[in-house]
């Protein structure tokens, strides 16, 4: 009972930050919902959101995604972005005027990359996760970021190898070409997300939510570029969904930070 009263609650803040964007005439919302690292559409926590958006008169599409459990890193972080482009064409064929694009953990970080390549309405940041110039990942990752630069300067970029990841603080090994390992890992290269969170397109809304024990709250609203423009703030006291499904969770067990960026809705 607890679970589906925050659930609620959370829609309605959803339902409230989309009414503040799209003006009374908008009649139909479109949103696609992004899994995170290692997870699927199929995920309690993707399906129970996304079944109480449906509810509430949204139109709504959970794509598989190139880093998915039995995809993982299939497709490059560019190319990823043509996989939402289908996502988003389905949305506007069922009647869909304005599009969010929503996403949890790695996938909020696709999402963010691709409001600066893309007009959307907004963005839903729920616990964004895959920092690659993150001290932890740059520690962790450099000797097979380096490896794949380097057989990507071999021409041996199409070539699939072994490389690690980290997911939640957990090192695992996963496999790919060296160009997709580096399109997702470097350092310097798309995923990262302070520069797309400065990039996005102007009059994209910004929800952005972080655990307060998440890595990513330490450094406070101004990681994603808001400091100078949050209009609110919400400390949020409870989980939104408590599942044990490793690695993937859709808000971790503790107090929750909801920051709104509005300054440039248009």
């Amino acid at each position: 009972m607890l679970k589906s009263r925050i659930l609620v609650c959370f829609v309605s803040i959803v339902l409230s930050l989309i009414a503040l964007v799209c003006s009374a005439s908008d009649l139909s919302v479109g949103v696609v919902f992004l899994h995170g690292k290692g997870g699927t559409p199929s995920y309690h926590s993707m399906t129970g959101l996304s079944a109480k958006l449906r509810e509430n008169g949204f139109i709504v599409t959970v794509p598989e995604m190139p880093y998915s459990k039995s995809r993982i890193y299939d497709k490059s972080y560019q190319d990823t972005m043509l996989e939402i482009d289908d996502a988003v064409a389905y949305l506007k064929n069922n009647g869909a005027k304005d599009i969010f694009i929503a996403g949890h953990s790695l996938g909020a970080n696709v999402a963010l990359h691709y409001a600066t390549r893309t007009s959307v309405k907004g963005v839903i940041a729920i616990a964004p996760g895959h920092s690659p110039e993150s001290n932890i990942m740059r520690t962790k990752l450099a000797a097979d970021v380096e490896r794949a630069k380097k057989m990507i300067n071999e021409g041996q970029g199409n070539k699939a190898a072994r490389f690690d990841d980290i997911n939640q603080g957990r090192v695992f090994s996963i496999t790919s070409t060296a160009n997709i390992y580096v399109s997702w890992f470097d350092p310097d290269g798309s995923a990262i997300m302070p520069k797309n969170a400065a990039a996005l397109k102007p009059g994209t809304a910004l929800f952005w939510v972080v655990g307060t024990r998440d890595p990513l709250s330490k450094a406070g609203s101004s990681y994603a570029e808001l400091l100078s423009i949050v209009v609110f703030k919400i400390f949020w006291p409870y989980p939104l969904f408590s599942i044990s499904m490793p690695p993937v969770s859709l808000l971790v067990s503790h107090h929750q930070q909801i920051w709104f960026r509005l300054s440039t809705w248009g």
